[in-house]
């Protein structure tokens, strides 16, 4: 990371130093707004929440190191006191880049922005140095700290983007601009907030918006299979890579086969082709890794080299489609970061190929933020679950949804046998009296819902 001081800090933040007797005095540990994860020599960000306001937790960051702390006011210890701490963050970030200089390319999407994302990062890896956003730090406050852990030598800056209202990417790429932007898909995720896809479409593309234009080295890459995407072409100045199944797509992908819920496929870029056998799960992951590879590839690697890293790179981010084995021969699938239509069919199916004959169970939870097309979008849920044979079904929570998922599963003529948990504390019980040594248990819902850290609690309940 490029180490500053807090004299540095507040110039480029306009704020002033307090308690602090040395304004040359460096930051050079890890910077964070949470202040359990600021390492000794970090900054602790001291963000103002709806719930919880980070100044109430100074010493507690003080006492795991922290050089000093960006505030809104003076906090007894060494800070940099500034009128917005969310502004002042975006601003460091912006003097970072100045220092650092290395390109970034951001993302975004409704599904399958942090596991693209952790690909990203893996095979530009072996391009050169890398720094990524870690987990979904894809808001104002986790870009700015994720471009603080960059340093003089990062070739490569990977950024997540996400987005609750018109105007959020936009921000986001003033503060840490973009010369690759790519655009993933456009699905049900916030269309209760948005309204339409249309809508979420027209936030996500404020990415290709900000690019520069072609002549300027600016290039956006979508996904010619997803409608609204593709049409994102006409929103740029910038050049259009494209990606997807069909063959006028620029990065395509051929003889795509599923084994034990793992795709592979061929690739084919204008440079040649190469063999692509994914260690992560789910036949959705063939767009991500496409989108990955054309991001690699205009950034001139080898089709070769692509391929091999592609099939190399390994699962990171937790809780989605994660798999965890049980030493009685239970083997879990935890996809509970989150939930929407896409994401819960996908995590269905790859449920059933991963299953391969075994014992499938089904832990499900409430779609959120789904709007008008909730009911809909579960009773789809309840219909699939009857369609892939799936023999349990375990519900979370007594939702007007849960009830819908319910009854179409129980009314589908290969209807499974129903259990239902009113909250997450009520599953373990439940679980321990259905599994048997072989079982397949997929865990799934909206994060609100909670099960997000089940699945670790039920894989520690190995019978002995």
């Amino acid at each position: 990371m490029i180490t500053l001081t807090l004299a540095e800090i507040a110039v480029a933040t306009g704020g002033t130093i307090h308690d602090a007797t040395n304004p040359a005095m460096p930051v050079t540990g890890r910077s964070a707004s949470d202040s359990r994860n600021v390492s000794p020599g970090g900054m602790f960000v001291a963000v103002s929440g709806a719930r919880v306001d980070g100044h109430d937790f100074v010493d507690q960051a003080a006492a795991a190191g922290a050089s000093c702390v960006l505030a809104t006011h003076p906090v007894g210890v060494p800070a940099v006191v500034v009128a917005d701490v969310t502004v002042a963050l975006g601003q460091i970030a912006q003097h970072v880049l100045t220092r650092a200089g290395a390109q970034i390319i951001a993302l975004t999407g409704s599904a399958g922005k942090t596991t693209t994302k952790d690909l990203l990062a893996q095979v530009l890896s072996r391009h050169g140095e890398t720094v990524a956003t870690p987990g979904s730090f894809n808001t104002e406050i986790g870009l700015p700290l994720t471009v603080m852990g960059a340093s003089e030598s990062t070739r490569y800056l990977v950024l997540e983007m996400g987005t609750r209202h018109q105007g959020d990417i936009a921000y986001l790429a003033t503060l840490t601009p973009p010369s690759i932007g790519i655009v993933l898909n456009i699905g049900s995720a916030h269309v209760g907030e948005f309204g339409s896809r249309e809508a979420i479409a027209t936030a996500k593309g404020e990415l290709v918006q900000a690019l520069p234009a072609a002549a300027d080295g600016g290039v956006a890459i979508l996904n010619a299979d997803d409608d609204l995407v593709a049409a994102m072409a006409q929103r740029t100045a910038a050049s259009v890579v494209s990606y997807g199944t069909g063959p006028a797509a620029d990065i395509r992908a051929t003889d795509i086969g599923i084994t034990a819920g793992r795709a592979s496929f061929v690739l084919h870029t204008p440079q040649g082709s190469a063999p692509v056998s994914l260690r992560l799960l789910g036949a959705h992951q063939v767009h991500n890794a496409l989108a990955v590879a054309a991001a690699a590839h205009v950034l001139g690697m080898d089709t070769a080299l692509i391929g091999e890293a592609l099939s190399a790179a390994e699962p990171v981010s937790t809780a989605r489609l994660q798999v965890l084995e049980r030493t009685d021969g239970v083997t879990i699938v935890n996809d509970a970061f989150n939930a929407n239509s896409e994401s819960m069919r996908a995590g269905l199916q790859t449920l059933a190929s991963l299953a391969q004959g075994r014992r499938m169970i089904a832990v499900l939870g409430t779609m959120r933020e789904l709007g008008d097309t909730a009911n809909p979008a579960h009773q789809a849920v309840g219909q699939l679950v009857g369609d892939l044979g799936i023999k349990i079904l375990v519900t979370v929570g007594d939702t007007e949804e849960i009830t819908t998922l319910t009854e179409a599963a129980r009314t589908h003529s290969k209807a499974p046998r129903i259990e239902a948990a009113p909250d997450p504390d009520a599953l373990l019980p439940i679980l321990n009296d259905l599994l048997t040594p072989g079982d397949v248990v997929l865990i799934k819902a909206s994060r609100s819902v909670g099960l997000e850290k089940f699945a670790d609690i039920l894989q520690a309940e190995t019978p002995a």
